[in-house]
């Protein structure tokens, strides 16, 4: 993979692999059923790059996920859009090197009897209709009149390829329905479609083994399999749903969506175009002084202006020259269009070219995109960071659409406490207040958004909070050394940690040869093994020296039956076999080396042959694989607390990468907070016609021009603790913490069903206290929701680890009309938490009024 994946892409990946083999064993044993796996995850989550990792694993096995290769492994990637299908394929080639010359675009002729292994074939459903030369001859009924049924002079159908491949005992065929809601019909009356036909079977050709859907909601998958009638056939083994909240706090996605439109009717299409240019120039400015900052090379962001399905030339070109006088720096090449009409098109003086959908992020030079309605399914391109849409009033369905193309992220990775370069915009000139608002809830409520609260912000006018100039240094100064935790991974893999580890602290020039230093930590561990358990090892190596069998003579004349074992000496391929088997427990890099280690001065090749044997034997000790793991997290630990400083000292997008190596465990790790440089508020809300401004509060982290924060988004609970906080008189400063992001007081915390979940408390107070600046972390939860006790307890474990770094560590509910609070410093108040069947006995036992 040329990407490296996110923490949840990585989950879902290994919960997909394992149901596919699960799928296929299903399919492979005696009952020879049908089945269905589906993976859902919402707009912007990655999908195409999730399953690359998939089918390469499929294709090449996968020590991280515990993967053996099918070599008789296919698959078929259907889609009912063959645009779609070149803009998937695109993706697949631009996030594997290995997949680049197996992806197969079906066209005819098509001059294959059977589908090959290891091949990804592109198929879409007008390849299969009846007029498509493809399937041409399959039978009278699919021949149209006028046609003869050998006109394409192939002796075979794609049917007949389809039904040879399902046949061969040798091949695995997997079937992925791309964007899997699409093609299956509308009304369960109407005639199959060719997808339900190729999801069942039809006359001789049998149903698809294994169907893999692909959506944005596990709805959508489950509707189609119903409409494809396949219940009595096929079974559904699982459904691998992304989780959104993760999704977000991944950073691959923009945190913020902020709406701008007119505050009075009118024809607003010049003044607020303009004031989308001016966005646009100072999102650069900012990315600019980003890159700067970084040692990076700039990103350049682009404005699209949607226009309506028939735009005027006249309009368009009053927008082109509108865009020009603003943007004088644009250079001549600047514009671009993806409308349907895939030639350039005429906007008075201007000609503006056409280009693909799928080239737009990575041609730097287009800055002004022109669009329609909806582009369609599957690219994305985050330099898009402001929209101008020309469309009118009732297209607020195209416009979040829309939106949804523009969501991800330029850097694939959050810009930490920076809100500006971490949003998208979206000016409405010819939408009013109530318009604005349908806009917003199709947002709120749709996939771009994700439901839930678990997307960006939707923000409306929002105003840029800075640092603020009368918080002390010392609270700044403690922010950066606060601990957090990461969220734990389900299928973390400690040796690769500790290489990818190795890699960054090599390329950083913090320890040279981190690479060799680490195997050789990882080599004297297998050789502690081989003097700890010698005997199980000599076992281990006869094991795989010798080959074991068994034969079953039976006595026809006296009916009896003899059972004989023998054994055979392994020849070189079985011992190849066994050596690439315990690769896989160790890893083949960890594995290479050590024969390598094992064998060295070494010129004949018996003592290569005997390395090989020692590394599978060793493969077959259970001690093995976890003394390793242990090395692995040990020297991890070492090596982060000794480069701690030196790291903080480089750029942020090394910071990040050091911070995902840190997560890649199945417990919290330690790390610290990312100080916040901006923030987007709102400071006004809309009651009727009338605008009303939000209360605001001093002495926040980030402030207005003023020195002051809007606090009209608090609830009533968190506006009494935040007063009572500053009227104890010691106040330095407070943080509203934050949904996402290292700049979040972050800890972790397992809900009712043993999952791992991030818990960002609400608030941070800094105060002068006899000691110095402290810390507080303060959190109002309302202990009657459903997730309090598993908050509280989370809370609990963090307190009884780091609550020496704070002041107070204290959760809050309302309990019979009176605040009360938690104080989880206390060891008496940590054991009632971890005792209680719920949040509201804790606090009625444990609690003191606040």
């Amino acid at each position: 993979m040329r990407f490296t994946l996110k923490d949840y892409q990585a989950d879902a990946v290994g919960d997909t692999l394992r149901e596919l083999t699960s799928a296929r064993d299903f399919y492979r044993s005696a009952s020879r059923r049908v089945s269905s796996v589906a993976l859902t995850a919402t707009t912007g989550a990655g999908k195409t790059v999730m399953a690359a990792a998939v089918i390469e694993a499929l294709f090449w096995g996968s020590d991280e996920f515990g993967i053996a290769p099918d070599p008789g492994a296919v698959v078929l990637w259907f889609s009912d859009d063959p645009a779609l299908n070149q803009q998937t394929k695109h993706r697949l080639e631009q996030a594997s090197d290995r997949l680049r010359n197996r992806l197969v675009t079906v066209e005819h002729p098509f001059r294959y009897q059977k589908l090959q292994a290891g091949n990804v074939y592109f198929l879409n459903t007008s390849k299969l209709s009846k007029n498509s030369l493809l399937v041409r001859g399959r039978g009278d009924s699919d021949v149209l009149p006028g046609f003869d049924s050998r006109a394409d002079m192939m002796p075979f159908t794609f049917w007949d390829t389809l039904r040879n491949t399902i046949e061969d005992n040798n091949l695995t065929l997997y079937m992925v329905l791309d964007e899997a809601h699409r093609g299956m019909g509308k009304r369960p009356s109407e005639a199959p479609t060719i997808v339900k036909r190729l999801i069942n079977g039809q006359s001789d050709v049998p149903p698809v083994p294994i169907v893999w859907g692909i959506s944005a909601t596990v709805r959508r998958f489950e509707s189609a399999m119903r409409e494809a009638e396949v219940q009595s056939n096929r079974v559904h083994l699982a459904t691998v749903e992304v989780d959104p909240v993760r999704i977000q706090e991944s950073g691959l996605l923009k945190d913020d969506i902020v709406l701008d439109f007119p505050a009075e009717t009118g024809d607003f299409n010049t003044v607020l175009l303009r004031r989308g240019v001016r966005k646009v120039k100072a999102l650069s400015n900012a990315w600019a002084q980003y890159a700067c900052d970084q040692g990076e090379d700039t990103l350049k962001p682009l404005i699209v202006l949607q226009v309506p399905n028939k735009p005027s030339p006249t309009e368009v070109a009053a927008a082109i020259d509108v865009i020009r006088e603003e943007w004088l720096e644009l250079e001549a090449d600047a514009f671009a269009h993806v409308f349907g009409e895939h030639t350039a098109q005429t906007f008075g003086p201007h000609s503006v070219p056409y280009i693909s959908p799928e080239r737009v992020q990575d041609a730097s030079y287009v800055r002004v995109l022109l669009a329609k309605d909806a582009i369609s399914t599957g690219w994305d391109c985050p330099r898009a960071e402001v929209m101008v849409s020309f469309r009118p009033a009732k297209d607020e369905t195209h416009i979040t659409q829309l939106l949804g193309r523009m969501i991800r992220t330029p850097l694939a990775r959050r810009i930490e406490g920076n809100d500006l370069l971490n949003s998208v915009e979206c000016i409405l000139p010819k939408f009013n207040k109530a318009t604005a608002s349908l806009v917003l809830e199709r947002i709120m409520g749709s996939e771009v958004a994700m439901g839930g609260g678990a997307g960006p912000r939707v923000l409306v006018a929002p105003h840029l909070m800075t640092p603020n100039q009368a918080v002390p240094d010392e609270a700044w100064e403690l922010f950066q050394t606060l601990p957090a935790e990461t969220l734990p991974r389900k299928h973390a893999n400690p040796i690769k940690r500790l290489t990818a580890l190795a890699h960054a602290l090599a390329a950083d020039r913090l320890l040279a040869d981190a690479g060799k230093l680490a195997h050789e930590r990882l080599h004297g561990v297998l050789n502690g093994l081989s003097a700890q358990y010698m005997k199980d090892l000599a076992k281990a190596v006869d094991d795989v020296l010798t080959v074991a069998g068994g034969t079953v003579r039976g006595h026809a004349r006296h009916g009896l039956r003899q059972d004989e074992s023998w054994t055979e000496a392994a020849d070189d391929r079985a011992i190849q076999d066994a050596y690439r088997a315990g690769a896989r427990t160790i890893t083949p890099d960890i594995a290479r080396t050590y024969v390598d280690h094992l064998a060295a001065g070494a010129e004949d090749e018996d003592a290569y042959r005997d390395a090989n044997v020692r590394v599978a034997a060793l493969a077959l000790l259970p001690q093995t694989r976890p003394a390793l793991d242990v090395e692995a997290d040990r020297t991890v630990k070492e090596w982060l607390d000794r480069f701690r400083v030196a790291i903080k000292d480089l750029s942020e997008s090394r910071q990040s990468l050091y911070a995902e190596i840190t997560a890649m465990s199945t417990e919290p790790q330690l790390i610290s907070m990312a100080l916040p440089r901006n923030r987007q508020e709102e400071t006004k809300r809309v009651v009727g016609d009338a605008e009303q401004l939000l209360e605001r509060r001093p002495l926040h982290l980030l402030a207005d021009e003023e020195g002051m924060f809007p606090v009209g988004k608090l609830n009533p609970d968190e506006i009494e603790v935040l007063d009572s906080e500053i009227a104890r008189g010691n106040l330095l400063a407070w943080y509203r913490n934050p949904t996402g992001g290292r700049d979040s007081m972050s800890l972790a915390y397992q809900d009712r069903h043993g999952e791992w979940r991030t818990l960002r408390p609400d608030f941070l107070f800094f105060v002068d206290s006899e000691s110095g600046v402290r810390a507080n972390i303060v959190d109002p939860h309302g202990a009657w929701l459903p997730d309090a006790l598993s908050k509280l307890r989370g809370m609990a474990r963090f307190a009884e680890a780091y609550g020496d770094r704070f002041h107070r560590v204290e959760s809050i509910s309302r309990i019979d009309s009176k605040l009360r609070v938690l104080d989880l410093k206390l060891p008496a108040v940590r054991a009632t938490v971890l005792a209680a069947i719920d949040a509201d006995s804790a606090y009625r036992a444990a609690s003191v009024e606040f």
